[in-house]
């Protein structure tokens, strides 16, 4: 690609250098869109701390799911939303398996106790749909529990967003084959290595029946709180996406509409 002026002044810019020098093997271009994705990133963050401070001023109450295949972003969305955060107005939620007093109530109780306070923006990494599509591929559960959840979960949120509280749910959707490289990566990665699960394990093998279970789950919930799915195969591509959804969907006060205009990675590297 042919660099105009921008791209040169980029370049001798702190972050182009510092964008350069991260490389093992020289490549200007990239070093160029990575700068212009922090700089987007950067002005989200921002917008999303004055949407932070309106919730916690006027006691609203935010929740928003992360679903998705395993290895699809999930977490490193969630982490760059959150980095300028106060840490005490938000939370992350990402439960671990049930212990024996919780298999013994009612399936959302234990997410219904980390619901948000007032003035408190809460996010889970998976959350109750892990009974719509985890735990039936893995039989994890019955499937007289899957059909109780199944008709339950539209007024569950229902009585959510009655009570106030603004739900927004967000599903970030990968290729098989990406699944397959990011497992790779995962397990060839010393400090990442920890991550690969024995769900992870099986989750190629059963890509077919996550994908009929995904489905039904997207064709049965949209009732009250509507899907957004992402396009996740590009993990900066997703990031934005994500973040452009909350800022949208969340009516906030002191809203700067020209930052969080909808628009493609594509065409802001294009700039």
């Amino acid at each position: 690609m042919m660099m105009t002026e921008k791209d040169l002044n980029i370049l001798n810019s702190k972050k182009g250098i510092e964008a350069l020098l991260r490389q093992n093997r020289l490549d200007t271009d990239k070093a160029i869109q990575n700068v212009k994705y922090e700089k987007r990133l950067e002005k989200l963050q921002e917008e999303m701390l004055i949407l932070q401070q309106w919730v916690a001023k006027n006691n609203k109450k935010v929740v928003l799911l992360f679903e998705g295949r395993d290895a699809a972003g999930k977490g490193g969305a969630i982490r760059r939303i959150i980095q300028h955060l106060p840490p005490r107005a938000i939370r992350v939620v990402a439960l671990p398996k049930p212990n024996e007093t919780e298999i013994g109530q009612w399936y959302f109780q234990r997410y219904i106790n980390r619901l948000p306070n007032n003035g408190e923006i809460v996010f889970f990494d998976r959350s109750w749909y892990n009974r719509a599509v985890v735990e039936p591929v893995n039989e994890f559960c019955t499937k007289k529990e899957y059909d109780i959840f199944m008709g339950q979960v539209n007024e569950f949120e229902k009585m959510i967003q009655d009570s106030g509280i603004y739900l927004l749910k967000l599903y970030f959707s990968i290729t098989k084959k990406e699944q397959e490289r990011r497992f790779k990566d995962i397990i060839s990665s010393t400090i990442k290595k920890w991550k690969y699960s024995d769900v992870d394990k099986r989750a190629l093998s059963l890509w077919d029946e996550y994908t009929r279970y995904k489905e039904t789950m997207f064709e049965k919930t949209q009732k009250h709180a509507p899907w957004k799915v992402i396009k996740a195969n590009r993990k900066t591509s997703a990031r934005i996406t994500a973040f452009e959804y909350i800022l949208k969907q969340i009516p906030y006060e002191v809203k700067d509409i020209e930052t969080i205009r909808h628009k493609t990675l594509r065409s802001i590297l294009n700039e």
